[in-house]
């Protein structure tokens, strides 16, 4: 649905356990192949229990936002001119605010300017004064054995060895961003003394228990190898996983970890203590059933998950997270539109944004979710991706070389693009017509790029072992086998594949 001007719009916010509202003050077309309609929307100073009355409308102001970096800027931005769902027009009054914004917001927004607004005016007057002064204070200091300015926000790389070096972190003013390679438990009184300090990023840290009970922080991205306990604080909203997820991990959250986004790699993450998460991203992802997931957290409102690319089985379980406003996908497969749940099974769905998906599975969604988003829901299905797309990246036997320890991204990367280079030439060769010594040329030409390609990695950096070396082979063999295959399919028996010298021509070129 479109909005008019002037219209005000609030959305209950949890984390205020409030309404919040917001005006739209403009409309306009975009340029471009696709033309859509922006709405220019102004957050607006105002909570309450109820939806404002007519009388309270016209009482209403802009949010003036001056928190942290912010100088008495207004909370106005462009957004898809769809209203969401859950927002409720509570009237029309004349726009607030006629000068047209120059900022591009992701959504509608949800109270986070105000929210962050009132904890800025909690912090003491005189601190507040201090940061504000030094934010705009780029004289050098020396900081430990650091030249830093006074300015600065986020500090990265520190390694503390003792108690002094982080007793000189009370020297930046601004300090609101830690990242941590090591230990040291000073840290701790420091960040709950420092109420800037919101997000902290801990590294090797070498401890089975964490207690940031006592902090301010709302992000921590914490390596959670050989982690048993982590014992969070109140305000905390965004939780972030590195390393190897130890099993039992006991996570101690306000209301069970209601107000959290999660963020973890690759699959489940089966943690004790946070069962009421509102959101999860799962990334690098290669397997992931969603009946599990949709067990263990029940409560969800936004579930985000990326693929490597992966496959995804029993979607259809997304339909029992009775809240889920917000469902998005990239590089996910194993799924058809059959399978995904009718508009009407999600009644809360907001944003569904899918993107490179199977295109049958495209298609059949884009068409049922037509009328909804017509309603207001925000969709966006792109990349369609055809059974050959799959096969070269979903199916490519190197990507499982990326990410072992001894094998360079570079390396990863350069050997499923070989894969894809056969492959292709492996299809063209099926759709020809060709002689079997024009075969059998363009076939030792394939196999000696092949070869000679590996032979150069190797040598830069020695990582083919007895593992890559058979699966090297066994990919080669593969390869050969589909062609002969394609071949028989079209019943062509005046050529085949001679694999034997074909293996002679990589046994005597191959120095791994």
């Amino acid at each position: 649905m479109i909005p008019n001007v002037g219209d005000v719009y609030c959305v209950y916010v949890e984390k205020l356990q409030q309404y919040t509202a917001c005006q739209v003050t403009g409309l306009k077309e975009t340029e471009g192949k696709t033309s859509d309609t922006l709405a220019s929307v102004l957050q607006l100073d105002w909570t309450g229990d109820q939806l404002p009355n007519e009388m309270q409308l016209h009482q209403i102001k802009p949010l003036i936002c001056n928190f942290y970096f912010w100088h008495d800027r207004l909370a106005h931005s462009f957004v898809n001119a769809n209203v969401p769902s859950r927002y409720v027009l509570a009237g029309n009054i004349p726009p607030l605010y006629t000068e047209e914004t120059n900022t591009y917001g992701g959504g509608w927004p949800i109270g986070e300017s105000l929210y962050l607004q009132r904890e800025w005016e909690r912090i003491d007057e005189h601190r507040r004064a201090q940061f504000k002064q030094a934010a705009d204070d780029d004289k050098e200091i020396m900081v430990g054995d650091r030249v830093m300015r006074r300015s600065t926000s986020t500090l990265r790389d520190f390694s503390p060895k003792s108690a002094e070096e982080v007793a000189e972190l009370a020297k930046l003013p601004c300090l609101t961003h830690i990242e941590m390679d090591g230990y040291s438990e000073s840290i701790f009184p420091f960040i709950e003394e420092n109420p800037f300090i919101n997000e902290l990023h801990l590294s090797n840290h070498g401890q089975t228990k964490l207690d940031i009970s006592r902090s301010h922080l709302t992000n921590l991205i914490v390596d959670v190898s050989g982690l048993k306990e982590l014992i969070l604080n109140s305000k905390m909203k965004s939780l972030n996983f590195t390393g190897e997820l130890s099993p039992g991990l006991h996570i101690v959250a306000h209301e069970d970890g209601k107000c959290i986004t999660l963020n973890v790699p690759s699959g489940l993450p089966q943690v004790t203590g946070i069962s009421r998460v509102e959101g999860l991203y799962i990334r690098e992802i290669t397997e992931l059933n969603l009946e599990p997931l949709v067990q263990y957290y029940p409560e969800l409102s936004e579930l985000r998950l990326w693929g490597k690319p992966g496959k995804v089985s029993h979607i259809e379980s997304i339909q029992h997270l009775a809240n889920l406003q917000t469902f998005t996908t990239y590089d996910l497969f194993g799924f058809n539109g059959e399978q995904f749940p009718d508009p009407e099974q999600l009644p809360k769905l907001a944003t569904l944004w899918l993107t490179s998906l199977p295109a049958d599975a495209a298609k059949w969604i884009k068409t049922r979710y037509k009328k909804s988003a017509a309603a207001g829901l925000d969709m966006e299905i792109t990349k369609a991706r055809k059974p050959e797309w799959l096969a070269e990246n979903l199916n490519n036997p190197f990507r499982d070389w990326d990410g072992r320890d001894h094998i360079k991204a570079a390396h990863a990367k350069k050997a499923a693009q070989l894969y894809k280079q056969c492959l292709k030439e492996i299809r063209q060769l099926s759709q020809v017509s060709i002689d079997q010594e024009s075969l059998h040329k363009q076939l030792v030409s394939m196999v000696e790029n092949y070869t000679q390609t590996f032979n150069k990695m190797d040598a830069k950096a020695g990582f083919i072992e007895t593992v890559e070396r058979e699966e090297i082979y066994v990919v080669l063999t593969t390869l050969l086998e589909q062609l002969q295959q394609n071949l028989e399919l079209r019943q062509d028996n005046s050529v085949e594949v001679n694999h034997e010298e074909l293996y002679e021509v990589f046994d005597r070129l191959r120095d791994f």
